[in-house]
């Protein structure tokens, strides 16, 4: 006999060589040894019961039958239970199934007849031998077909959804076709039989997720639109974000808005790129999730990708959190806006920058903005918008921007009824919905058909950066694949902000015009091509890796942006000679100020509280047909009613003066008592000054809100 420890490649030992050792006879019973246990259970088991059976109750004719009897009634329950527990959800369950049963039955019916009759006798053990073979060579067909077709199968309930089929109720359901993407992912076609749909499946996501241990978006169900029996079960098994997604940095500077936006990576890791301009719809974008989710990150890579692009205008509101969020952006957006006044001059001078940006497209020919309209493209980024209008007024906005090229962003934690109406929600067709609470909540901000999947991000604050995303130009298969956004330094923002400033478009003349003295006014300008000293690239000239990008070319010639008071129909006043303010700017202020001093010299700042002009108001229409210089039955004169010395125009040249010294002094906003003083010393009454307030607002001068009070867009007499 050889050694043991001999270390000849060959074993040339006469004993066993023992299983996992080595050698080929080691190998040989490894792989012999997972089909003998059917042969030795059949050459066993059976004469061994038939022995013992027959040796208890064989000897008596009436012990041997009610024995015979119990057996025949045991095996029957026996082979029943087989069936009833075998799982069968696939074509080698349902063969499985059978082959069992098979086996009970015979092997069971096989023991009746030996209790009575004994085992080893003719024909019983002819039955043994030969039933025995095919029974342990059957299990042993069963063996090497099921090894040797695991790729072969079509229709599976195998790998990691087989032992959970049963517990999460998809034993109607078929999974085919499962193939590994290499990323994370592993995606397969579902099939549910006749009687079950595929809401039914998607019902079981969360089930599925958890048995997994897997996100809860880490589990997608999405229906076939071609086939409501089918969908296709995306499984996300590695979590390639986990590790944080760098900023995707603008590799070009000078792009045009149309061009994709690097935001972040998909969790498969393919980049997610935004292009909302591009899109057949501009849709408005709702980002939505709790404190810690991410959307101030997100928010400050969308921001500062599109600050390095031409032909592109930024307006931001956050009176929250101001300059903590983005003030190392600040030098890229245009109108920074951090106080809740200043916010709503803006949502109150939208509608008229809306309409002339329609004016514009329409004379131009276009249906809605392109790269080729003379106007910038534009983001209205607004944090918590709900607290900063009424949402019949942010409803107006959301509604009439996106065809002019306004792109409406609105960030909120939680987009509920009270915070935001339908009406608004339905405007914001685009979502980025970060980690929520609840379930339920994610349903504020993505289709329900997204959430219906089980996209649901409901993580709350522990993943920071993930979210589920649609719209903007994103494919519609991508809406339910997690997204995670790109993590940024501010440093490094600053940065990019700071080089592309000469490359940055000023916001284009007829925008800018629309918007009047809200935007003239404004206390922050960003930085752009036009600004001083940046005409040229960082550090005074234009980086060698730029010098091929081209520069937009400066705005073309637009109509002038000034504005005169409306056109009288009755009286040549046209603007008073309103050049004299820009060629004569001094004299004409001294000699406003003689004139006010003169005229309301002696007229009290305030009325008297129990005057009956004291609470004058603008709720009645007046009526057209009235003169508004005559008298009116019943109406209180400001001042002598039969002294008409003051004429029309000049009666409106002191308004107008009135309302140019507020603007000259930073005050957009009035009520119409506040005119009360200048009416007075125009010796008017209120029905005209109804009247001028009206011609005013339908001239686009001044705005009304909701609550009986006028925001000033332009000043009557001085250019915009």
């Amino acid at each position: 006999m050889g050694r043991k420890n001999n270390p000849a490649p060959v074993n040339t030992s006469s004993e066993i060589v023992p299983v996992g050792k080595g050698g080929i006879g080691g190998y040989l019973l490894g792989k012999m040894l997972p089909y003998t246990a059917p042969w030795i259970g059949a050459a066993t088991l059976p004469p061994l019961a038939g022995f013992a059976t027959n040796a208890m109750w064989g000897d008596a004719p009436l012990s041997a039958g009610l024995a015979s009897a119990a057996l025949a009634v045991g095996g029957a329950g026996l082979t029943a239970v087989t069936w009833k527990a075998t799982p069968a959800a696939s074509k080698f369950g349902k063969f499985r199934r059978a082959q069992a049963t098979a086996s009970v039955a015979a092997g069971m019916g096989w023991l009746t007849c030996a209790t009575a009759a004994g085992p080893f006798g003719s024909p019983l053990m002819d039955t043994w031998l030969l039933g025995g073979a095919l029974f342990a060579t059957s299990w042993n067909l069963r063996q090497i077909l099921r090894n040797g077709a695991s790729g072969d199968v079509e229709e599976t309930n195998g790998g990691g959804l087989a032992a959970l089929a049963s517990a999460i109720g998809w034993e109607k359901v078929k999974v085919k076709d499962a193939k590994g993407s290499g990323k994370g992912t592993i995606k397969a076609e579902v099939e549910v039989a006749p009687g079950g749909t595929i809401a039914d499946v998607q019902g079981t996501t969360a089930k599925l997720a958890a048995a997994l241990q897997v996100p809860p978006a880490g589990v997608i169900v999405t229906p076939d639109p071609d086939n409501a029996a089918r969908g296709t079960l995306s499984l996300r098994v590695a979590d390639l974000l986990k590790g944080g997604v760098p900023f995707a940095a603008p590799t070009t500077l000078g792009l045009l808005p149309t061009e994709d936006i690097p935001v972040g990576f998909y969790a498969d890791g393919e980049v997610w790129a935004l292009n909302p301009f591009a899109a057949a719809i501009l849709q408005h974008v709702l980002v939505m999730g709790v404190t810690g989710a991410g959307k101030s990150e997100f928010m400050r890579g969308l921001v500062v990708h599109l600050a390095t692009r031409r032909k592109m205008t930024i307006f931001l509101v956050d009176v929250a959190k101001g300059r903590q969020s983005v003030g190392r952006l600040a030098d890229g957006i245009d109108w920074l806006i951090e106080d809740k006044k200043t916010a709503k001059r803006l949502l109150r001078a939208l509608p008229a920058a809306i309409t002339a940006r329609a004016n514009v497209l329409a004379d131009e020919g276009l249906d809605q903005w392109t790269p080729e309209s003379s106007l910038n493209a534009m983001l209205v980024w607004i944090e918590e918008a709900a607290d900063l209008a009424d949402f019949n007024e942010l409803n107006e906005i959301a509604a009439k921007a996106r065809s002019v090229g306004i792109w409406l962003g609105i960030s909120l934690q939680r987009a509920t009824w009270t915070n935001i109406s339908t009406d608004i929600r339905a405007n914001l067709q685009a979502a980025v919905c970060f980690g929520v609470n609840e379930a339920s909540d994610a349903s504020f901000a993505l289709p329900d058909f997204v959430t219906d999947t089980g996209a649901v991000p409901s993580w709350g604050a522990r993943r920071p950066g993930y979210a589920i995303a649609t719209g903007m130009g994103i494919p519609e298969e991508r809406w339910t694949t997690e997204v995670r956004s790109g993590l940024t330094d501010h440093a490094v923002l600053a940065d990019l902000v700071a080089a592309a400033a000469f490359v940055r478009d000023p916001l284009d003349e007829v925008t800018a015009t629309a918007l009047g003295q809200a935007y003239a006014q404004r206390a922050h300008k960003g930085t752009n091509r036009t600004t001083p000293g940046v005409g040229v690239g960082v550090g005074g000239a234009v980086p060698p890796e730029l010098a091929g990008i081209p520069v937009a070319p400066l705005p073309g010639s637009a109509p002038a942006g000034g504005h005169s008071a409306p056109a009288d129909t009755d009286a040549g006043y046209d603007e008073m000679d309103d050049d004299m303010l820009s060629s004569q700017e001094e004299d004409a202020q001294i000699e406003y100020e003689e004139a006010r001093e003169e005229i309301l010299g002696g007229i009290p700042a305030d009325p008297e509280p129990d005057a009956a002009y004291a609470s004058l108001r603008l709720e009645d229409d007046v009526d057209p047909d009235v003169d508004p210089d005559g008298e009116m039955d019943g109406e209180m004169e400001f001042g002598p009613a039969e002294d008409d010395s003051v004429s029309t125009e000049e009666a409106r040249h002191i308004l107008y003066l009135e309302m140019d010294e507020w603007v000259r002094t930073g005050r957009l906003e009035f009520e119409p008592a506040d005119l009360i003083p200048a009416t007075v010393a125009a010796q008017r009454k209120r029905p005209w000054m109804q009247g001028e307030l009206k011609r005013l607002v339908e001239a686009g001068l001044i705005t009304r809100d909701g609550h009986g009070s006028y925001s000033i867009l332009h000043s009557p007499l001085q250019p915009a």
